[in-house]
């Protein structure tokens, strides 16, 4: 069954004339059929073209080139908010239904040159605002391994799609934990880069100042070598994003004296038991690696999450509010739960968001100051493991939480800037995934997933969904 195979297992084969790309695609498009009905993972399944492009790439395969494009012929999905030249960027609301791009996004089109054959664009809620992904496009995506749960948002049919091995891999975006919190709901890997390190050019809706402090592009597969792959292929300069950096690629980044700070929870704030568990494996894990782990609570960050929804939630409201005013009826509840919320607050001010820049910019160099001492922080992606469609209210050993208390892991992340890596750790008692969430410094994503790729190791195989 080669489209359980890691992707870069896929790519080795490939290289070796083992495993053709028509062959795959045909395995990725046999899986889709067999269990995309349940899982719905899929705003558009590109077929006929991915089938054309295996051809494509078995024809650069027999010139019997050495300098074969690094991801040849691997089948690859694409989040529906990075633009697919020709094909509607939904963004999970029908009010973008008719938008034709003439242009690939960056990110898809370093896909593309990477040797990568898109196999679909995949779901995620309307205007990727909520933490579960369903809209009136395509309807509600499943958890694969529980199909009355989600499987997170905003790139929850991302994350689906690719542990139900209906891809490899692919791209995705997060703004406050959508690419992270899918990763851990569904027992996958993603990377939340730092701003600018993989392009953000052509997504919906735009990563411009401000909001773009928050929103990244980036990778997601099944494993932590694989992400690694992706990354390389994603990463690197364009004029087009405002954030972008000419950071380059280290292909071996230095652990030697990399200490890593213990967070349990956002401060205060309970998690599940089961996630608890995970991290204190994840923790016994690095200590095995010889990786020093002591106890970390950073200072000044515990208005981080409301600063955080003052930049993802109160100030675009208004523009939402705009895009939908007399048509309120046709917008979806994932689009407007948290719209209703966020237009309950008095509209921000321009002095209001100079100061609010202000503090968060004294909160991220207070953060990186103690990140001298920890270079890499350990803890929880999400207070949560996968919950019910439309769940609100959570258990934990201590007090019930509600789903903006569960999601302070993540989303302080995106307001500070800071590249975070998500791996699958552990199983809880009821047989949901629980990923562990590594958190570094600005522009050292290699260290993160050098990290994660030895903590992977020493875990070892991860279970399948029972699908």
């Amino acid at each position: 069954m080669p489209h359980r195979l890691t992707l870069c297992q896929m790519t080795q084969l490939i290289r070796a004339r083992k495993l053709s790309p028509v062959e795959l695609v045909d395995a990725h498009l046999k899986q889709i059929a067999a269990h995309n009905p349940r899982v719905n993972a899929f705003v558009r399944v590109l077929a006929d073209e991915a089938r054309a492009q295996a051809k494509d790439a078995e024809k650069v395969l027999a010139t019997g080139d050495p300098s074969l494009p690094p991801l040849l012929g691997i089948p690859v999905t694409i989040k529906d908010s990075f633009h697919m030249a020709g094909l509607p960027t939904t963004c999970g609301s029908r009010f973008l239904a008719d938008s034709k791009p003439a242009h690939d996004a960056t990110a898809v089109a370093r896909l593309r040159q990477a040797g990568a054959i898109p196999i679909g664009k995949t779901n995620c809620p309307e205007f990727l605002s909520n933490y579960e992904t369903d809209n009136y496009v395509a309807g509600r995506t499943n958890n694969p391994w529980d199909l009355e749960r989600t499987p997170g948002g905003s790139s929850g049919g991302e994350a689906a799609a690719i542990y139900a091995f209906f891809s490899a891999g692919g791209i995705a975006s997060d703004g406050g934990g959508s690419i992270r919190v899918p990763a851990h709901f569904t027992g996958i890997a993603g990377l939340k880069p730092t701003p600018g390190r993989v392009s953000a050019h052509g997504h919906v809706p735009e990563m411009n100042h401000p909001t773009g402090l928050l929103g990244v592009a980036g990778p997601m597969a099944r494993n932590a070598p694989d992400l690694r792959l992706l990354f390389r292929g994603l990463a690197g300069y364009d004029s087009n994003d405002p954030f972008s950096a000419p950071v380059s690629l280290c292909a071996h980044p230095d652990l030697s004296h990399v200490r890593v700070g213990l967070m349990r929870q956002f401060y205060q704030v309970p998690v599940e038991s089961g996630v608890a568990r995970a991290i204190e494996k994840a923790a016994a894990c690095l200590s095995l690696l010889r990786f020093p782990v002591e106890p970390f609570e950073p200072k000044g960050l515990k208005a981080a999450p409301n600063l955080w929804w003052f930049f993802f939630g109160e100030l675009p409201a208004r523009t939402t509010a705009k895009l939908i005013a007399g048509r309120e009826n046709q917008a979806h509840w994932t689009g407007t739960e948290f719209l209703e919320q966020a237009l309950a607050e008095p509209e921000p001010s321009g002095q209001a968001v100079f100061e609010n820049l202000a503090v968060r910019d004294k909160m991220r160099a207070t953060l990186l100051r103690e990140m001298q001492e920890f270079p890499v922080i350990l803890m929880p992606a999400c207070g949560i493991a996968a919950f019910r469609h439309r769940q609100r209210r959570f258990d934990t050993p201590s007090k019930p939480i509600g789903l903006f208390e569960a999601m302070m892991p993540a989303t302080p992340i995106n307001l500070l800037g800071l590249p975070a890596v998500v791996i699958p750790f552990d199983v809880d008692e009821r047989g949901l995934p629980i990923g562990i969430q590594l958190v570094g410094r600005a522009y050292e994503e290699e260290t993160l997933l050098e990290i994660a790729i030895r903590m992977e190791e020493v875990r070892g195989p991860f279970p399948a969904p029972p699908l």
